[in-house]
Formats: structure tokens, sequence, C-alpha cells
């Protein structure tokens, strides 16, 4: 591709061709549990509260049943669940270091007195989820018990407690074992008869082990996996798996649908490591790669800017769009990215569009970028009504041939939805921000 850039902005070349290929048929079997439609929401202990055993010296803030109701309650008081955020997921460490007398998962005496069954029923009786951590190995990553040789009876104590979710790890285990370990699990919570979401880590360890996972079994499967490494919270982290999905998309996007999704890890969204900027990048992309919204953060200490980017309704509408289809990037040069979802409504055999911009550049200015809506792949001949979802600016309907400039500031992001018309392109007043171009 070429580009001429000229002082004070970037203009982009055509990506029509480039585009189309998000729109090619895909024929897959994927696992119809019911669950999983659109990607999961919630909320989780590992970013932010990672292993915090110590109730002792630090009573508010390690892992224990009062930090999970404590989520709990502000998932619904602050606004969290009525905007999609449903799970509560425990993570790692809430174990004791051995199993009971009968093979039994023992949730940790002290940190769990109450048990995890009555934690579910906590959890439920808010209109909430509930979802747990384990690992196809012999440990868990943190060094508890994991369900090897225990497969069938710890799905069943999940069912027998209530779990709407299950995270199973891969720490412990042998990577060439997952192909059987993990659908084998996912069989066993099946046959429970309770409806369980199943988030895997199958293919991100074959992946390390330099092995091709078989995506077509996973699919089978899993409701949703990782693909790539941990996030940190750091802007280091985020911009790592930003690069990961997007260099590596031909293979990953074609597995994602309703009921099964590529999984680029946490939110971390209102922590330490991101500014205001890098938060509303991750926000945007996790949307527009249709990926799982699992916040892991104290909601009890987020800044305001921060839980507004969480609660952003019309990004997160982006995200759970029902025809499930993942975005890709379309474009990158200089550090400028452009990364395009298609989404509903359809008219005819026009897609609507959302189109997230990216600076990744660090040269301490916003920089503009400048391209027509046909360049961006968005043809129909009866216009897109475009909006920002950040600025909640309305541009009205706009032609495939109009010039829309966007200011994106550095590691920030300029997301816009354009949904396709289902009548005729009716011009519309002139504005200074957008250039008609003749065919």
């Amino acid at each position: 591709m070429t580009q001429r850039k000229s002082k004070g902005g970037t203009s982009l070349p055509l990506i029509v061709a480039v585009l189309s290929l998000v729109l090619l048929p895909v024929c897959i079997y994927s696992l119809e549990n019911g669950l999983a439609r659109t990607p999961p929401m919630g909320w989780l202990s590992w970013e932010r509260f990672r292993c915090n055993t110590d109730c002792e010296g630090d009573p508010e803030n390690c892992i224990s049943e009062h930090l999970f109701r404590t989520m709990s309650d502000l998932v619904v008081s602050e606004g969290y669940a009525a905007v999609g955020y449903e799970y509560i997921n425990v993570d790692d460490c809430w174990l004791e270091k051995s199993r009971g007398p009968r093979g039994e998962l023992v949730a940790d005496r002290r940190r769990f007195p109450s048990g995890m069954k009555a934690l579910a029923n906590y959890v439920h009786a808010k209109g909430l989820k509930f979802g747990i951590y384990e690992d196809y190995g012999n440990y868990t990553c943190a060094g508890y018990p994991g369900i090897l040789g225990f497969s069938a009876n710890d799905a069943d104590q999940f069912a027998s407690w209530d779990v709407d979710y299950v995270k199973l790890d891969g720490c412990y285990s042998l990577p060439i074992d997952m192909d059987h370990g993990y659908p084998e699990f996912g069989r066993n919570l099946n046959a429970t008869g309770r409806a369980m979401v199943y988030s895997c880590s199958w293919p991100v360890y074959q992946i390390y082990a330099g092995m091709n996972p078989n995506y077509t079994s996973i699919i089978q499967h899993c409701n949703l996996w990782r693909n790539y490494d941990d996030i940190q919270d750091s802007w280091a982290s985020l911009e790592s798996i930003i690069d990961y999905y997007g260099n590596n998309q031909d293979a990953i996007i074609p597995n994602a649908g309703p009921g099964h999704w590529n999984d680029p890890d946490m939110l971390i969204i209102g922590n330490f490591g991101l500014s205001y900027e890098q938060s509303k990048t991750q926000m945007a992309l996790w949307a527009i790669m249709a990926a799982p919204l699992m916040m892991s953060v104290d909601l009890r200490t987020i800044r305001p800017e921060f839980k507004a980017i969480l609660q952003n309704r019309k990004i997160i509408a982006v995200d759970q769009d029902p025809l499930g289809i993942q975005g890709r990037r379309i474009y990158k040069h200089k550090g400028i990215e452009i990364w395009s979802r298609p989404i509903t409504p359809i008219y005819q055999t026009y897609y609507s569009y959302a189109i997230a911009f990216v600076n990744r550049r660090t040269d301490g200015t916003p920089s503009d970028v400048a391209v027509t809506l046909r360049e961006l792949g968005l043809v129909s001949p009866t216009g897109y009504r475009v909006e920002d979802l950040y600025e909640e600016v309305d541009y009205g309907i706009l032609s495939p041939q109009t010039k829309i400039k966007v200011k994106v500031n550095p590691s920030g992001v300029v997301i816009l939805r354009a949904d396709v018309q289902p009548e005729r392109f009716s011009k519309r007043p002139y504005n200074p921000i957008f250039y008609r171009y003749p065919n």
C-alpha cells in the first residue's frame, strides 16, 4: 500500500478488498449449550487482587467471600449490572491446599467460611451469575488442587454449588493431553444437566509448546478460550495483545461467533497501568474484537471517568452485537491503525460497521486521520448514519464519498458507529468536518 502524508494529517489507501475478507462465509461446528450467545460480561478477581490470601493483614483485599460479596453488591448498586455485566467470577487461590476425605474440592475454611454454595446463593440473590476457577492439571497455577483424576467429580460438585461459569486453566499439565482432557471436562459439565459457560485455556498452552491448536475441536467443546499471554497492568502488555490479534487475525477471527469466542483477557480499566486514553482504547478494541468484557478492578475506588468507560452503553452494544462477527485490523502504518467490525443492522447485502481509529504514536500530539467511507468498505448507496461513541456526536447520514477526518490522541482511540440506511442517501447540510468528493 501507498499513502500520501501531508502536514498535520494522514491520507489513507483503499481498504475495501481487505475488509471484504471479514465477510467470507465460515462453516464451523460449535458448542451448542445455549450459552454465551454474545461475549460474556462480568467481574473477576485475578488481575486486580491476584492471589492475596493475607486476610489478617489485608482483610479488605484478600481473596475471600467478603471480597466477592462486596463486588457483587457494587456491580448492582453502581449500575454495572444494568448495562450487562452479570458474572461474578472467582479466580485462583480460593481452595484449601488439599482435597477433602472423599476427594472433594474444599474452599479455604478461613477465607470462605460459608462455602461456595452459599456464595453462589448470595450472587444469585443479586440477580447475577457465579463463576469459578479450576485447572486441567495436577495443580492450579498457584499450587492448589487441579482436576486431573477428578474431572467428573469436580463437574458434579460445581453443579451442586449452582455454578454458572467455569474457567479451566492449564498449569501443571501436558499440552498434548489437552486435546483429550478439555473436551472430557466439557462433557462432564454438560452431563450434570446444569448449564455452565466453559472457558478454556487450551490453545494458549499448546501455542506456548509449539503446537498448532485444533480449533475445530476447541470450538466444539468450549464457549471461549485464551489465545495469548495473561494481561498485565500496563500499556505495554495491552499493546502486545493488540498486536497479537492484529498480526494473527486471519487464523483467529474465523473461530469466533455466537457461543464461541476468542478471549484476549480481562479489562484492566480503572487500575494503575493505563491512562484515560489507553483505557478508552482497550474498551473500544475489545468491542471491535467481540471479546468477553470481564472487568478486574476495585469497584470501591474506581474513578468516575473510568467507570464511565466501562459503562458506555453504545460501545457495549458493539461488543454484544448479535451477528457475533469479530472485527479486524484493516490498516496499519506509522503508528496509525484502523480496526473495523461488521454489525447490525443489515440492509440488503450491506452491513453496518463499528470503526476504531487508533493512534499508537508517542510524539505527544494528536494525529489527524482522513479517509472516505468508501475507503473503509462502507459502500452502500443509501448511506450511513455516523456517530462518535465516546463523544456522542451524531454526524447525520453520510454517503460513501464523504471524507471524514478524525483527530486521535496519542495512545488513544476514536470509535465510530456507521449504521447503514434503508432509504436512499439524502444530502445533508455542509459540515466543515466532512468533505464531499465526486465519484
